[in-house]
C-alpha cells in the first residue's frame, strides 16, 4: 500500500512442478495473497480456474512439467496465467455431458472466468482467465460506495484536531446514532477490502472499548 492509501497490486509469479500433489497446496497460496490483495470475492473462482489449469498441463502435457503460476491485474480485472514449455498441445472448449469424464476444466473456466484464451510463444505457452472484480481501479480498493465513505471517515481522523461541540437535541442524537452505525458498517466493509476479517477487527474493537483504550 503506498502513501495514499492505494493497494499496489504487483505481478506476482510462482515457479513450480505440475504435479497433483501441488494443487492444494498452490490452491492455499492464491488464497493467501488474494486476502493480501483485499480481492476475498474472487478467491473461490480464482482457485478453481487455477487448479483446472494445472490440470490440464499435467493432463496433456505430463506430470512433472516445469510451469509457472502468476497473478496480475489487467485494468480492473484479476489475471490468472499458466506457464507451460509445450506450444503444440493447446486447450480447447468442447460440449461436456453430465456424464463426461473428461473435459470439464476449461468448460469450468469458460463457466466461472469472465474471458480466457491461449498465448503462444516458440517454445512455450500461456493459457489465461481474467475475473472481474469491483475495484473503480486497478490499486483501487473493492466494496463500492461504503468502502469509499469509510477512507473520507478516515482521513477526517487526520484532519480534524478536535470535535466540534454543538447543543444536541433528541432528534439530533437519534439521528447521529444512526450515523454511527453506518460508520460502524464502512468501516467493516473497509477492513475486508483491505483483506482483514470483519469478526476479528470486532472482537479487537470491543476488546479496546472495554479496556478503555
Amino acid at each position: 500500500m503506498n502513501e495514499d492509501g492505494c493497494m499496489i497490486r504487483k505481478p506476482w509469479e510462482l515457479p513450480f512442478l505440475a504435479e497433483p500433489q501441488e494443487v492444494a497446496a498452490l490452491r492455499r497460496i492464491v488464497r493467501l495473497h488474494l486476502k493480501a490483495w483485499g480481492l476475498l470475492r474472487q478467491t473461490d473462482v480464482a482457485q478453481v480456474c487455477v487448479s483446472e489449469l494445472i490440470a490440464n498441463v499435467i493432463r496433456h502435457v505430463g506430470a512433472g512439467t516445469p510451469t509457472a503460476l502468476r497473478l496480475s491485474m489487467s485494468g480492473t480485472h484479476l489475471r490468472v496465467e499458466v506457464r507451460d514449455p509445450d506450444a503444440r498441445a493447446l486447450p480447447t472448449l468442447v460440449a461436456v455431458g453430465p456424464d463426461s469424464e473428461s473435459g470439464r476444466g476449461m468448460a469450468l473456466v469458460d463457466a466461472m472466468a469472465d474471458r480466457w484464451g491461449v498465448l503462444l510463444g516458440s517454445d512455450h505457452k500461456v493459457t489465461w482467465c481474467e475475473i472481474a472484480t469491483d475495484l473503480p481501479t486497478p490499486n483501487g480498493h473493492a466494496g463500492g460506495i461504503r468502502v469509499t465513505r469509510a477512507e473520507a471517515v478516515i482521513s477526517l481522523y487526520g484532519a480534524v484536531a478536535t470535535p466540534r461541540t454543538a447543543n444536541e437535541s433528541p432528534l439530533s442524537v437519534a439521528m447521529a446514532k444512526d450515523a454511527a452505525i453506518d460508520v460502524i458498517v464502512d468501516l467493516l466493509h473497509w477492513m475486508v477490502a483491505h483483506g482483514f476479517d470483519a469478526d476479528d477487527v470486532l472482537d479487537m474493537a470491543q476488546a479496546r472499548f472495554e479496556s478503555g483504550v
